[in-house]
């Protein structure tokens, strides 16, 4: 696999090896010895999967207690997956990455805990997957506006109105939400 630092300083994007023939492909979505190996020495608590269909966008969500740390890909469709640096002592606070993961790049995002995270959904529907660090703790959970004009993040949204939880539409600029000191 070949693990690409990105502008955020533990951020990882991950591009696994795929071996394929006219029956199909294989690949390794996780090993802990190879990710140890490349410096991601990680435990993981929770798998996720969530489906959701073109312009549903979710996040930017993290938790303050217990933070996640989260291993992201798409097994089907394509989304524009996006991390924010959540930690008002960090030299990237507010900054962002974010990456098209498709079942067909077969990419993989790594988000470490500090980060808020957030993806839209580019095709007709998508299957978002995720391992955990963390267990998922509702009280804990936090949110930043996906919209918020200080983080000014570059959705691809094509004139799309993305559809958004109440959660979500009513989460707070970064300036006013509870981070990470």
């Amino acid at each position: 696999m070949n693990v690409v630092d990105t502008p955020l300083p533990g951020v990882k994007l991950i591009e696994p090896t795929v071996f394929g023939d006219e029956r199909g492909f294989f690949m390794e979505t996780w090993n802990a010895r190879a990710f140890a190996a490349a410096g991601l020495d990680l435990t993981f608590v929770q798998d996720n999967h969530s489906r959701s269909a073109r312009g549903v966008l979710r996040g930017l969500h993290f938790q303050v207690v217990n933070p996640q740390g989260k291993l992201v890909r798409v097994s089907h469709g394509a989304v524009f997956d996006v991390a924010v640096d959540v930690r008002r002592s960090s030299p990237t606070f507010g900054r962002w990455v974010g990456y098209e993961l498709s079942a067909a790049n077969k990419r993989l995002l790594w988000v470490p805990p500090g980060f808020a995270h957030g993806f839209v959904v580019l095709s007709d529907f998508a299957d978002f997957q995720y391992k955990c660090t963390a267990l998922y703790d509702p009280p804990a959970e936090r949110a930043v506006r996906w919209d918020d004009s200080a983080l000014a993040i570059d959705w691809p949204l094509n004139g799309m109105v993305p559809t958004l939880s109440a959660k979500d539409a009513a989460a707070p600029l970064l300036a006013a939400a509870e981070v990470f000191a």
